[in-house]
């Protein structure tokens, strides 16, 4: 392919203390992929990790708001390209697969690319979290579709279209799965590639925090269901509240029915209650299916709104004007 029809190509790294691991990512990725630019955005690091990456050939700057999600947002409002690979920076990840990756995005006009982990070694997951990331797909797989086995895998690569659309309002690790709720959502072409994802090397340490990251995710699957999936959501509440108003009534409509009176006042006011609130709860998931959809028609135009640059891809023939 003539040089002029190359995609622009930007790695992305994001960083915080990986002075043991940054400079053979970036080399790496590099080697891996020659014309590319590879950023690294440092989250506040206190080592050497900026001076590393900088000598190993990276684009390096700085993000102050710590977090993850924070850093990624800043990578995506900065670079300009049209393929990014978006890596960790813990040298987990094959970045010969790099290549590969790329090119099925762009054979097969993809909007994202995830590389689902194959671990190498058994201590290449942490304790508890390939648990955590089954439990946590199979949820987000349950409420936004099937796609993905690998939700929270740190490696993948995005379209220009896609990026340039993303919201990004996760500050830290629940970044991935804002990436994939969004895929989901907007019904983005995308595919997923097995990878071998390895441990990390003894210098490194690692930055997620099982219980507490696990709650943070798992809080935002809640609060995505909540407005992504509202019907859902309240009906379930609806039905809940419903269940609790019968089980308080069922004793105080049998006394009423034996005797004709109703002597617990208390209970039968709590039940009505409950079901009042049961009705309120499903209109609220009604209406706010119609406000979620509108909505989700917007971000569905912004994203078939944001141009793709690049135009490497084989035109299509011309139609014939003749009768």
């Amino acid at each position: 392919m003539d040089a002029s029809c190359q995609p622009d190509v930007a790695v992305l790294v994001p960083c915080l203390n990986e002075e043991a691991t940054i400079g053979k990512v970036v080399a790496d990725f590099r080697r891996a992929l020659p014309g590319a630019t590879v950023f690294v955005y440092d989250n506040g690091s206190i080592d050497r990790t900026l001076e590393v990456a900088r000598r190993a050939g990276a684009v390096v700057r700085r993000e102050p708001l710590r977090g993850k999600g924070n850093a990624v947002r800043r990578m995506f409002a900065d670079v300009e390209a049209d393929v990014y690979v978006l890596v960790d920076g813990d040298d987990t990840y094959d970045a010969s697969r790099a290549p590969e990756l790329v090119q099925r995005l762009l054979q097969d006009s993809l909007d994202m690319v995830n590389a689902s982990r194959i671990e190498t070694c058994a201590e290449a997951y942490r304790r508890g979290h390939r648990f955590g990331n089954v439990v946590l797909t199979g949820l987000v797989a349950w409420f936004f579709g099937e796609r993905m086995k690998d939700m929270l895998s740190g490696y993948r690569v995005m379209s220009r279209r896609f990026v340039k659309s993303f919201p990004a309002l996760a500050s830290g690790f629940e970044i991935e799965t804002e990436l994939t709720v969004h895929a989901l959502q907007v019904r983005a072409p995308l595919a997923e590639v097995p990878t071998a994802y390895r441990e990390r090397p003894p210098a490194s340490t690692s930055k997620l925090r099982t219980i507490p990251d696990g709650i943070r995710i798992l809080r935002l699957i809640t609060r995505l269901i909540r407005e992504e999936r509202p019907l859902e959501f309240f009906s379930t509440a609806a039905g809940v509240l419903a269940l609790l108003a019968l089980v308080l009534m069922w004793p105080v409509l049998q006394e009423y029915f034996a005797t004709g009176l109703v002597p617990r006042f208390p209970t039968a006011i709590v039940a009505t209650g409950l079901a009042v609130m049961s009705f309120l709860s499903l209109a609220c998931g009604l209406i706010l299916a119609t406000v979620t959809r509108g909505r989700n028609e917007a971000k569905r135009l912004q994203y078939l709104a944001v141009p793709i640059r690049f135009s490497g891809r084989p035109a299509l023939p011309a139609r014939s004007t003749a009768a």
